[in-house]
């Protein structure tokens, strides 16, 4: 059988609220934080105006321990100096760019971005056969592979590597230029 508490009215808001479970028989304010502070603002002020707690925080043995605590921790309340000079910034505004094309002889894509480099065991097979792990080394190999292969298989520099299909063999054509080495 649940127990029934009776509803109390907040000090602070004049709301009612339901205690808490565990509190209610000394909870005499609600939980909104709001109501919160200020019960434990007057508690506070309650406490400091009995006498045996008027002069808790005073008198010389208060005022010792202060100086000795401050001695101890020089330079606590002084905000830390920038270990580091900032550096000015100049703002400078947007310009627009003309578009101009890319170029394919100068931009160099990244191993990552290299077509048939997908497969794990190609960047491996390539750096074993080099003895390199530099993905520079690695891309211009795969480059040179590439350039090799077409050059076995007869094809024309810039056409799409396409998937070998066994069934069908591919008509001759005219034999490409040999590449400059990269």
């Amino acid at each position: 059988m649940k127990a029934r508490y009776r509803r109390r009215k907040c000090p602070h808001c004049k709301e009612f609220f339901l205690p808490d479970p565990h509190n209610r028989y000394h909870q005499r304010c609600c939980s909104k934080p709001a109501c919160q502070k200020a019960r434990k603002a007057a508690s506070q002020r309650a406490w400091a105006q009995r006498p045996a707690n008027r002069d808790h925080w005073r008198g010389p043995d208060e005022v010792a321990r202060v100086r000795e605590w401050r001695r101890a921790h020089p330079g606590y309340w002084r905000k830390p100096r920038p270990r580091t000079s900032v550096a000015l910034q100049v703002v400078s505004t947007a310009q627009p760019t003309p578009n101009q094309p890319v170029k394919p002889e100068s931009a160099s894509p990244a191993l990552q971005d290299v077509s048939p480099m997908q497969h794990p065991w190609v960047a491996g097979f390539i750096s074993l056969f080099t003895g390199t792990t530099l993905q520079a080394d690695i891309v211009a190999m795969h480059r040179r592979l590439i350039a090799r292969g077409r050059e076995i298989l007869g094809m024309v520099p810039g056409t799409p590597i396409e998937p070998y299909d066994a069934q069908t063999t591919p008509a001759p054509r005219a034999r490409a230029p040999t590449p400059t080495p990269v």
